[in-house]
C-alpha cells in the first residue's frame, strides 16, 4: 500500500507542470476549451506512453492517475509521460494559436526557461529528431 501511495504523490508531483499552465491556458480558451485540450494530448500521449491510458482528465481540468492494482511507474517512466503529455499539449497549442502565442504562454509560466532557440516543427535544436 505505501508503494501505491508513493506512485501516487510521484504522479501528482508529475502532473505539477499541468497545474501551472492550467490558468493562463484557461484564460485563452476557457475551462472546457483547456480541458478538451488536455483530452486530447492525452490520447496522443496515450499512443507512446502506455501507462498514460490509466490517466483522465477530470471536469475541472484536472489530472488524475487511476491506480490499478498491481501496476507501478517508476520515475523514469513518470518524467517520461509528462514530457510526451507536454509534447503533445504544446503541439496542439501551436496548431491552434501559433508558435509565437504559445511562446509566449511558456515564457510567462515559467520565465527562466530558455526558449530562445525553440523552432516548433522546424527541427529546432532541442526538437527531438526522427
Amino acid at each position: 500500500m505505501s508503494g501505491n501511495k508513493s506512485t501516487a504523490t510521484k504522479t501528482t508531483a508529475t502532473f505539477q507542470v499541468f497545474e501551472k499552465l492550467r490558468p493562463q491556458l484557461a484564460t485563452l480558451v476557457g475551462n472546457g476549451g483547456f480541458r478538451a485540450l488536455l483530452t486530447r494530448a492525452l490520447a496522443l500521449a496515450n499512443a507512446e506512453v502506455p501507462w498514460l491510458r490509466a490517466v483522465r482528465v477530470k471536469a475541472d481540468g484536472t489530472l488524475e492517475r487511476l491506480d490499478e492494482p498491481g501496476t507501478q511507474v517508476d520515475p523514469e517512466q513518470l518524467g517520461e509521460g509528462s514530457v510526451v503529455l507536454l509534447a503533445q499539449l504544446l503541439g496542439l497549442l501551436v496548431a491552434l494559436i501559433g508558435a509565437n502565442l504559445t511562446l509566449g504562454l511558456v515564457r510567462e509560466v515559467w520565465p527562466e526557461i530558455p526558449l530562445d532557440d525553440w523552432e516548433f516543427g522546424n527541427g529546432g535544436k532541442y526538437e527531438k529528431t526522427r
